[in-house]
């Protein structure tokens, strides 16, 4: 990292004391609130933007709106993060990268919507660039209650493209190495776990951690979709190139063997879980042939592999380009295997693999199928 230059031991002691001097762990949440992150900042709505990249940058409030009406969460129960401010993204960041994103072009080449480039700095600031921030510190702060309760998941964060030094592919903030920092040392544990099932490569966290054997990265993505990092690709400890057009049975079958080798090489104290719904057949930009059941049953592959050997577990929620599969293939399979009981579950319609029609009804199908 660029920021590190000079004095090593210095620049260590520099990131472990605005470490230590966050708010974002918010000490004392009280043990009647789940490990559930979310914050109504987390959506990016602003005349239409949100429209202008296949990314649903507006989905975290409607996976929250489904969760509270079906009963399987009360809103209560949901705890909100606090804003990731510059010291804390200072840990991972440098200042000049930092600067860059008060350039509205910069952050427009980020996000891949051009239409930014054009907006007043501020506004990209306040409708853009302040959401990430707040799920960058509900990324921080779930690794916490993970490592409390055993699981956590923030409904939001994710953002495996981004580096110290470069954001891109609708990643501004390195939230999975700031989450990773701030576990090593607020935490105290060495080993850490990344399991990135996204279907794009997470070239960010790899670049952070290349060099640092406190981390173990699995890696399983489709090799012919973006990023096409070959320097990334050098520092994964686990690579797994999945081919465009993989199908649910050959897809699940790849993923038990690369679990094993996991098991056999690596002994981590929490696994972050980068859980990407964008291997789901009909994705605009996975390229996959992973059927709903199919997303289901790679998600419990994880929780059971983190829960059978009591390592806590975090899951980010990644990529998603529909948000019915995103509730239906994260969420709830988390309450499952962890034995989290749903208020209440109905309906007697059959589970839709539909990418864009109203699947409220079919969800609620889809949860009761899982729990019951």
């Amino acid at each position: 990292m660029a920021w590190t230059a000079g004095d090593p031991s210095a620049a260590e002691a520099l990131r472990r004391g605005r470490i230590l001097s966050s708010r974002l762990y918010l000490d004392g949440v009280p043990s009647s609130k789940a490990p559930v992150v979310y914050s109504p900042a987390y959506d990016i709505e602003f005349n239409g933007i949100e429209k202008q990249h296949p990314f649903d940058s507006a989905k975290w409030g409607r996976v929250r709106n489904f969760l509270v009406a079906a009963g399987l969460l009360q809103d209560d129960r949901i705890i909100e993060p606090l804003e990731a401010s510059e010291d804390d993204l200072l840990v991972v960041h440098s200042e000049s990268y930092l600067s860059s994103l008060k350039s509205s072009a910069m952050v427009a080449r980020i996000v891949e919507v051009p239409a930014v480039a054009l907006l007043p700095n501020l506004l990209v600031q306040q409708k853009l660039l302040y959401p990430f921030r707040k799920q960058v510190g509900g990324s921080i702060l779930s690794a916490k209650l993970a490592l409390e309760r055993g699981w956590a998941i923030n409904i939001g964060g994710g953002f495996h493209h981004c580096s110290a030094e470069e954001g891109g592919g609708f990643c501004a903030y390195a939230d999975i190495s700031l989450c990773i920092h701030f576990a090593f040392v607020r935490l105290n544990i060495s080993r850490v776990m990344i399991i990135d099932l996204d279907a794009h490569q997470g070239n960010g966290h790899e670049k952070d951690f290349g060099s640092d054997g406190r981390v173990y990265t699995l890696d399983m993505y489709n090799s012919g979709i973006y990023p096409f990092d070959h320097v990334a690709k050098k520092y994964i400890d686990q690579k797994v190139e999945l081919d465009s057009g993989t199908k649910t049975e050959d897809y699940l079958e790849i993923l038990d063997k690369a679990l094993k080798v996991a098991e056999s090489r690596f002994q981590p104290q929490l696994i972050l879980y980068n859980a990407g719904t964008d291997i789901l057949d009909g994705d605009p930009l996975g390229s996959l042939k992973v059927s709903p059941e199919g997303v289901i049953t790679r998600d419990e592959k994880v929780f059971r592999f983190a829960k059978d050997q009591s390592i806590p577990l975090l899951m980010l929620t990644s990529a998603c380009f529909n948000w019915a599969s995103f509730v239906m293939c994260k969420i709830s399979n988390v309450f499952r295997v962890y034995s989290v009981e749903p208020r209440f579950l109905t309906s007697t319609l059959k589970l839709s693999s539909g990418m864009d029609s109203d699947l409220e009804m079919e969800l609620i199908t889809a949860f009761s199928m899982l729990f019951f």
